[in-house]
């Protein structure tokens, strides 16, 4: 970049959310570092009322970032928006995004193959709005209140990392900017215990898949109908088809592990795209496992 900007980054969980705290703090840790290599100063929330630090913060920067579990993302990017730029996804689509009955409504009414709802029998039970694998079941019994149930699709656990260039100028009269840049394909590594219950581990990347194009082409249909900017993540299972199972309009864990391989800068890219002109490809080296609270190792 040809200028020094002052660059907010808020992430939820680790004053908040101690499950979720090492998995934020490793994708936090991530971000600064690029962004300070970058040349950018990055302000950080301190302590207290987490809306009030956003709204305190983010009105002294240039730009700024919120880490945060789906279910709180939109609100939290609504307060960021009042004050700066915002270098993520857009409030209204991460609230669209965080309801897992409604983007898979949209995704399957645009010609996206999702698993779809399966009201009886043997299914995957999750949250609404839930987060990674918490709450997320194999079983046959019904639903509980705020949560959904939909068809299971045994296969391959894979994830997509993309950052989706914002719409400008005369793009934003309808989508012909330029498109998701597709950082790695990603392998989940997930188990289920007997009861059903499955459990998010990590993972591996970047992958060369056999069906690399069709994996790549779901996830980016799926980010471009739901108008998704900035870094997002796509979860898909590769069986008969491609399916895709969530949509995380937000950093997720498989970061650390792509920075790790990757030659570009993460924080430049994520200004490219603010601007509607990220790089495209990006070029990555070597492969790593990544933990879910964002250890990494070589593969």
């Amino acid at each position: 970049m040809d200028f020094v900007m002052n660059v907010f980054l808020a992430e939820y969980a680790t004053a908040n959310d101690p499950a979720l705290a090492p998995e934020g703090a490793a994708m936090l840790a991530v971000l600064r570092a690029s962004f300070e290599r970058c040349g950018h100063r990055v302000i950080l929330p301190g302590p207290g009322d987490f809306a009030a630090q956003i709204a305190w913060n983010a009105s002294g920067a240039d730009a700024g970032l919120i880490i945060a579990p789906d279910s709180l993302l939109s609100r939290y990017t609504r307060v960021l928006e009042q004050y700066t730029d915002n270098l993520g996804c857009g409030s209204t689509t991460a609230a669209v995004c965080a309801n897992k009955v409604m983007t898979s409504r949209i995704l399957e009414r645009h010609g996206v193959s999702v698993p779809g709802e399966a009201p009886s029998g043997l299914r995957v039970v999750k949250p609404v709005a839930g987060c990674g694998a918490i709450g997320v079941r194999l079983t046959e019994e019904p639903a509980r209140e705020g949560e959904c149930a939909e068809r299971y699709i045994e296969g391959e656990h894979l994830s997509v990392s993309l950052v989706c260039n914002r719409l400008v100028g005369e793009a934003c009269e309808k989508y012909s900017g330029r498109p998701p840049v597709v950082l790695a394909i990603n392998r989940q590594s997930i188990t289920r215990d007997a009861d059903g219950t499955f459990h998010y581990h990590g993972g591996e990347t970047p992958v060369d898949h056999p069906r690399s194009a069709e994996i790549r082409k779901s996830a980016v249909d799926a980010v471009t109908v739901l108008g998704c900017q900035g870094y997002c993540g796509v979860d898909v299972v590769v069986s008969d088809k491609v399916y895709v199972v969530d949509v995380n309009p937000r950093i997720t864990t498989s970061i650390v592990g792509i920075t790790a391989c990757m030659q570009e800068e993460i924080a430049d890219i994520l200004i490219s795209a603010a601007h509607g002109n990220a790089p495209d490809p990006v070029h990555l080296t070597g492969r790593v496992r990544f933990s879910a609270d964002g250890k990494v190792t070589p593969a």
